[in-house]
């Protein structure tokens, strides 16, 4: 396997064509680089993400096929509009971006590690600072019990990790970006690849070629407005 190696001081060059990645690791497209402005905006535009764990080179991904959300298809079951109806619960965009952060860093039951590295977390809230990374946080009382984080380009929110403290929250923030997300105009959400938790809330693999086309159509768009505050 002969990977592409990014140039760590051009952080505008491009990268290679998405076909070329490795199907076996699926997606693997390149390594190194920086976790720069400039190089992390031209890897979403490209359909192109940062994964790779503490000691390892960065690695760049494109997976295909790609699984997304549109927002209008997200699926709120019995139980967790239940959930949501409690009163004690609440919703922001934006209020705690670092502490989303930190809370998504945090090692899983039976993980030894984390993939969001200090390096990446520096990195997530530069992006915030200027604009193009957000939260969405869900709160019990004043607690915060719950959330994600990602980066918004026009109408396309490229999500990238959420964390739950307590039954259904993770679910109540994507419910919640979809939401507040599509009413402003957002057109799809970015999940990544595919697990049963992501499935159950609506999203669907496409081909990448098609995630492709549709990044091409919904990134250069205005940006959508998000609401401070969602329920």
């Amino acid at each position: 396997m002969t990977l592409y190696l990014l140039d760590h001081d051009n952080p505008q060059a491009p990268f290679p064509p998405v076909e070329d990645a490795e199907t076996d690791p699926d997606g693997l497209l390149a390594l190194g680089g920086d976790l720069s402005l400039p190089r992390l905006l031209t890897a979403y535009r490209g359909g192109i993400f940062p994964w790779y764990s503490h000691g390892q080179p960065i690695m760049w991904w494109s997976p295909n096929p790609r699984t997304v959300l549109f927002p209008a298809h997200v699926h709120v079951s019995r139980s967790l509009r239940k959930a949501m109806r409690k009163p004690y619960y609440r919703a922001t965009f934006d209020h705690a971006f670092p502490e989303v952060i930190a809370a998504c860093s945090e090692p899983r039951p039976g993980q030894h590690g984390t993939w969001i590295t200090r390096e990446m977390k520096q990195a997530y809230v530069m992006l915030h600072r200027e604009g193009y990374a957000h939260s969405v946080e869900v709160w019990n009382q004043d607690r915060l019990v719950g959330g994600l984080y990602g980066v918004m380009l026009g109408r396309v929110f490229f999500g990238e990790s959420m964390f739950s403290r307590e039954n259904n929250t993770s679910k109540m923030a994507l419910v919640h970006l979809a939401r507040g997300f599509g009413e402003g105009g957002g057109a799809l959400i970015d999940c990544q690849v595919y697990t049963d938790h992501l499935s159950s809330l609506g999203a669907q693999e496409i081909n990448r070629h098609e995630f492709i086309e549709l990044l091409e159509q919904h990134t250069a768009a205005p940006s959508v407005e998000l609401p401070p505050h969602l329920w």
